[in-house]
Order: C-alpha cells, then structure tokens, then sequence
C-alpha cells in the first residue's frame, strides 16, 4: 500500500485537472486523491463509483498512458500519478465494504441483452435508480469481453464474480445460456413488459483474412481462442497474425499456456500498429517475437507463405508453424437484426444507433462494441451512461401502467 500513498502524494492538486478532462468518463481524479489522503477512502470509493460503476475494473485494464495518467501535467518532467493503482485500491475497499440493497422500485421494466461493459454499466446505474433490470447472457457467466475476451493475467475473474453478486443485491435478475433474437425476439420482450430493452452483445464474429487455408485444422481465432485457450494445443510455435490489443493478449496467454516461440506477423511496421504502445511493450518483455513487414498470402498446415512489404522488389518466403491465431479485428454478431424488425447493421457490420444509443426501433437502445466497434472498456461505460439518460426520458414520456386488480 506504501507506494500507492507515495504516488497519491505526488499529486499537485491540479485546480483545472487535465488527468480528469483526458478520461472518457471525466473520473475526478484530484478529488478522489483528496478524500483518499485525508483518510476519506469511503467517500472516495462513492465519489468514483457513483462516476463509473465499473471503476473497479476500469482501474485495472484502461490505458492509462492514453487517458488520465498520459494527460498528468507531471509528465513533462517526471513520472505521472499512478491514478490506476490508486482507483483500484478505493474501488476494491469501496466494493468489499458497501452494503448493496435493492431500492425501491419505480415499477418500469429493463431488458438488458448482454452482460459485457456496456450491460453491466447499465443494469448498475438503471437498478440503483429502482428500475427492474433483468440482463440476458448467452453464455454461463457474465462479463462478456471481460470475462471471455481479456486474459486472467490482465483482470482477475474473481471481480466479476462480486460485481454479480452485487447486480443481485440490488434486484437485477439474470438469465444465463440464452441468446435473444431467435427463439425469444424482441417483440417477445415488449409483449411481456419491459418497457426498455437495451442491446449491447460486442462484437464477437471474427474477421477473417480472405485467403487459402482460413478453415485448417491448425488455424484459430483469436477471440475464440481467449474465451478457453486451456481447451486448445497450440504446440510450441504459433504465429498471431495482427497488431491490436488482442493479437498482444493472445500471443502472451500462448506463451502462458505452452509456446515456446511466438511470434506476431503484421504487413506494416511497428508505428503502424493498432495496440497501446503499453501493450506492445508487455508484449516484447514476456518473449515475443515481431515479424514487421509481411504480408500473409497463404496458410497452410506447416505454416504461412508471405510476401515482404518494406522491399522495392517484394519477395515471397514461409515462415513455420504449429498454429495459426487470426487476430484482425472482430464484429457484430447479425442474430438480433436478422430475426427482428426495425433495427439495421451499418456498412461495417455494427448495429446502428446514435450517439445517445437510440436505434431505429423505438423503445430500443444500443451502446458498446456492438455500436463502436472494439473499443475500451471506459468508453463502454460513458456510452452507456449517456444511454442511461436516453432510456430514462423515453421512460418519463410512457403512459402510466395500470396496476392489476
């Protein structure tokens, strides 16, 4: 705990904080240090929950180099405050000592289909405020990309398991291995009441390459592979093929879970790459290796023919392989839009809404990946917030229910 109190301490108390203003859900960071040193961590555990329900998270998986701590005026000549060290430890104390009750409800009904950022970000704010949440899941733990999609050296399972313990203290009913939009549509939903349904299932269809040999035996991708890597033997070479966070997550959960030679192909150069430079940095530390400049033409079962991108003369080679991991980005899913009317996909394959999450059908909304595309998870959540808002007008401007005799 020292060396949290060490870098609390080297906080200026900025009066126009730029840390605050650099974060997606604008987190009163020289506030929350303030109460923190005063020996107010309660207060400062409510001050940031009630800013971000999913705090406790975010302070673990953001890029903070991007966000708050990138935008700390002590950049310029030393070392930043470790705001996410310091969030974490508040949100851990606030989450463990806070009694979480159900309130009392306001007698409006909430559909939440899909448990990920977006969903629980939701289902927290709407339930506090006494609406009856019921969140769908189709799998059988909640968390979404979270859950399946980081890996447990980046975020410890267990937070989600006392997050859904505290989504139940406050009332919200959870469905578990159900995918709606087929057997149960959303006209379903509306007929059995819920005045609200809110979509926000990610993006979970991987994009492929477009080239020979996507459909081998030796060749996975990437977002499947993070959901059960244990469940895969990759052997002891395997080549991720992309640049994003993912491809780095992916290349060091191999290597924690057998390979001894990993490597990452990309058909650009480094400054080129998608992933925060924190994560490429990681990547390298735990033993990865960069194949810069190619350009994968074929997969195969021994491994990838490719052709150099940083030569005048380009030049096919192969490069060896037990396993292929495709990682070049993820969609959404068509389920919902094709089995129910009134919503549509965009040009990129993502749900449309607007920037409040309205969507084209009315009662409906929509926020997270499945709108944006893979984004962070504090972006999730400030969507999300902003939908918050959205559904509670729509709510505001329904007639009153009837109450049954």
């Amino acid at each position: 705990m020292q060396h949290i109190i060490n870098s609390a301490q080297t906080c200026l108390d900025c009066k126009k904080p730029k840390c605050q203003t650099g974060c997606p859900v604008s987190t009163p960071i020289a506030e929350m240090i303030r109460l923190f040193l005063s020996g107010n961590i309660k207060e400062a555990g409510k001050l940031v929950f009630d800013n971000n329900p999913l705090s406790i998270v975010c302070s673990l998986v953001c890029p903070h180099e991007k966000h708050c701590e990138g935008h700390c005026v002590l950049n310029k000549k030393s070392t930043p405050v470790n705001v996410g060290g310091i969030e974490n430890y508040i949100s851990t104390y606030y989450m463990n000592y806070r009694e979480f009750e159900k309130p009392i409800q306001k007698g409006r009904n909430i559909a939440i289909i899909g448990s990920g950022p977006a969903g629980i970000s939701l289902a927290m704010i709407m339930a506090i405020k006494g609406y009856n949440v019921t969140m769908y899941e189709g799998n059988n733990q909640i968390g979404g990309v979270l859950r399946y999609g980081i890996p447990d050296f980046r975020l410890d399972k267990t937070i989600l398991d006392t997050i859904e313990d505290k989504l139940k203290k406050i009332g919200v009913k959870i469905r578990k291995n159900i995918m709606i939009g087929k057997n149960i549509t959303l006209d379903d939903l509306q007929r059995d009441g819920f005045d609200a349904i809110f979509i926000g299932t990610g993006v979970w269809a991987p994009k492929k390459l477009g080239i020979k040999g996507e459909s081998l035996g030796n060749v996975h991708f990437a977002i499947d592979y993070l959901k059960t890597p244990k469940a895969y033997d990759l052997g002891k070479k395997v080549v991720v093929i992309g640049a994003g966070n993912v491809a780095m997550d992916v290349a060091r959960t191999a290597i924690r879970n057998g390979a001894n030679d990993v490597s990452l192909m990309y058909r650009k150069g480094e400054e080129d790459m998608h992933a925060e430079k924190m994560e490429i940095d990681h990547a390298k530390i735990d033993g990865v290796k960069f194949n810069l400049h190619k350009l994968p033409l074929e997969l195969t079962e021994k491994g990838i023919r490719y052709m150099t991108t940083d030569q005048e003369v380009n030049r096919e080679s192969f490069e060896e392989a037990d396993s292929i991991l495709i990682a070049i980005s993820q969609t959404a899913r068509d389920l919902i839009v094709r089995n129910n009317t009134g919503l549509s996909l965009g040009e990129n394959g993502l749900l449309q809404s607007d920037e409040n999450g309205i969507t084209a059908r009315r009662g409906v909304f929509a926020s997270g990946d499945v709108v944006t595309g893979a984004r962070t998870v504090v972006e999730a959540v400030a969507f999300s917030k902003r939908v918050a808002l959205s559904i509670e007008e729509f709510i505001s401007k329904l007639p009153a229910k009837t109450v049954a005799s």
